[in-house]
């Protein structure tokens, strides 16, 4: 497949500086790209690669200014402009599930909506109810009384328990455990006696749910993933959390029990958040921060205990120059022992 630059340019509503005409081959990773392939620039820190990169074409914001010689396509959001380009040129070519499959288990009161595709040895338990055009891969579990909602898309091995609510359009990916029993004991006697965990989860609109992800059930009420929230893979979210619209929760995070967090909030990759606390609207928590306190909105913090970033990092400059104050001091008290030598030395030839 071969596009011009102004064809590439009207698909994403650019503003092209060079040859309109040119013909793009491909689309690359700025580093990766050879001659005939289209790339982008998000980041101004990787400016300088516009002059090494073999592309023939860039994709850049609409301030930057050309300095060089190869053809570029100046756009409002560079990353979401490629990601349309990259879907142009390779479009998925994914073959869903259509229709019930014969060895598929289903509730007689199970209630499908229209067109709905239930793949290999999937298990849909009594009152579950599916809206229309939502495709469930094999060997998935819908536990009783749950609800799907219209266009969701669900893989295999996908685990939902009785009584939850998915919403429309979500994407869970392979191996997620959804309404999973929370965390709850009460030790006596040096026995841990189970709590029973009675809650439920709701998973809002245009939710999409990475792979192996656990969303444990409230202990009472529901633990909630409010809608356009982005989970990556690896993630634990503990009973009775609530996650606020248009969140990003990236791998390998770690959410305590009763915790809010706000809406548009990144928790970075590692991050791990203490219980019954609260993380304010549009808060950034840097990568393999450990949240022990509540966090207003609007800040970004790092380290361990979290603390507002421009804090972490002088707190991290002064910890990698301990060898040096370590050798100072060393220095500094032998200077004194030699003075108060000197100082008693005159002291007892006064006397």
């Amino acid at each position: 497949m071969q596009k011009t630059l102004k064809e590439i340019a009207q698909l994403i509503d650019g503003e092209i500086d060079g040859d309109a005409n040119a013909l793009i081959t491909g689309v690359s990773g700025i580093k990766e790209a050879s001659k005939g392939d289209i790339t982008f620039l998000a980041n101004p820190k990787y400016l300088p690669l516009i002059e090494k990169t073999h592309a023939s074409a860039i994709i850049t914001s609409r301030d930057i200014e050309k300095t060089t010689a190869k053809s570029i396509i100046r756009t409002d959001n560079p990353s979401l402009a490629f990601a349309k380009i990259v879907s142009s040129f390779a479009p998925a070519e994914v073959i869903h599930p259509k229709g019930i499959h014969p060895t598929a288990i289903l509730a007689k009161d199970a209630v499908l909506g229209k067109d709905v595709a239930i793949g290999p040895y999937v298990v849909v338990e009594q009152g579950v109810s599916i809206a229309d055009r939502t495709i469930i891969y094999a060997g998935t579990f819908i536990g009783h009384h749950s609800k799907i909602g219209e266009e969701t898309l669900i893989y295999s091995n996908v685990s939902i328990r009785e009584r939850t609510t998915v919403g429309s359009r979500v994407i869970i990916h392979s191996g997620t455990v959804v309404g999973a029993d929370g965390f709850g004991f009460v030790s006596i006697d040096g026995v841990h006696h189970k709590i029973p965990q009675s809650g439920t989860v709701e998973i809002g609109d245009d939710v999409e749910i990475g792979a192996n992800v656990t969303i444990d059930r409230a202990r009472f009420d529901k633990t909630v993933i409010g809608k356009g929230t982005k989970i990556d893979n690896l993630v634990q979210i503990a009973h009775n959390v609530v996650i606020g619209e248009n969140s990003i929760i990236v791998a390998q995070v770690g959410i305590s029990g009763s915790t809010t967090i706000g809406k548009g909030v990144t928790l970075a990759g590692q991050a791990g958040v203490a219980g019954h606390l609260t993380i304010g609207d549009g808060t950034i928590v840097a990568g393999r921060a450990g949240v022990t306190k509540s966090i207003p909105a609007n800040i970004t913090v790092s380290g361990f205990p979290a603390k507002p970033h421009e804090t972490a990092k002088r707190v991290n400059a002064a910890i990698q120059n301990l060898p040096k104050l370590y050798d100072t001091v060393a220095k500094l008290r032998k200077k004194i022992e030699e003075l108060e030598k000197w100082i008693n030395k005159g002291q007892s030839q006064k006397n």
